[in-house]
């Protein structure tokens, strides 16, 4: 069994923890079905880290919920919370036991992921390179649903993430991109990312 990792309080909103926590669980969803259909480890492995986190963000806001109950009135408008929390983070822990097939080698029968690939939009992600085009612009100057049928749904930047990032959001170097699209919308952003492709298709 793996050491249980010391969590200091910090005062945190509990709308700001159950915002977070509904928002990683979406998105773990999401990541747990493509890295399971398309066999994608990274993925996989994202989906394992995000489950961490929200396992953390669970305990902040059960310690937030106990300090605030100051008697049995406050606990009883304080239930609804902890119950929507603990969906929640039953709904990541589903997602990292689809996410376990790959990193456990288990596979997916291969008509499943025969009738997964015939659906339209699938998940990508890729490292913003330094000499990437997209370093320094915001996501909505680049238009990327008109011009290639992909869209920026989730920004890991060093340890946080960025959850359906605003149009004004800038790309930064390092950034780790998660993707929605069409698969020629995904690779083009791909390449985008990594660099090699320095122009964007009008």
């Amino acid at each position: 069994m793996p050491p249980f990792e010391k969590i200091e309080y910090k005062p945190i909103p509990a709308r700001e923890l159950l915002r977070e926590i509904k928002d990683l669980s979406e998105l773990m969803i999401d990541l747990a079905y493509s890295a399971a259909l398309f066999n994608d480890r990274d993925l996989a492995e994202d989906v394992l880290e995000l489950e961490k986190r929200i396992d953390t963000l669970a305990y902040h806001l059960e310690m937030v919920t106990m300090i605030a109950a100051r008697d049995a009135k406050d606990a009883e408008a304080l239930v609804g919370i902890s119950k929507v929390a603990s969906a929640a983070d039953k709904i990541s822990d589903a997602a990292a036991d689809i996410a376990a097939i790959v990193t456990q080698n288990i596979g997916v029968h291969p008509i499943v992921s025969e009738i997964f690939e015939k659906v339209e939009e699938h998940l990508a992600k890729a490292k913003v390179h330094p000499t990437s085009i997209l370093v320094g612009k915001e996501i909505g100057e680049l238009k990327l649903a008109p011009r290639m049928g992909a869209d920026i749904i989730a920004i890991l930047r060093e340890k946080d993430w960025i959850i359906n990032p605003k149009e004004n959001e800038k790309i930064k170097a390092d950034d780790v991109l998660i993707f929605r699209g069409v698969s020629e919308g995904l690779k083009e952003l791909k390449e985008l990312c990594e660099g090699t492709l320095k122009k964007l298709e009008d």
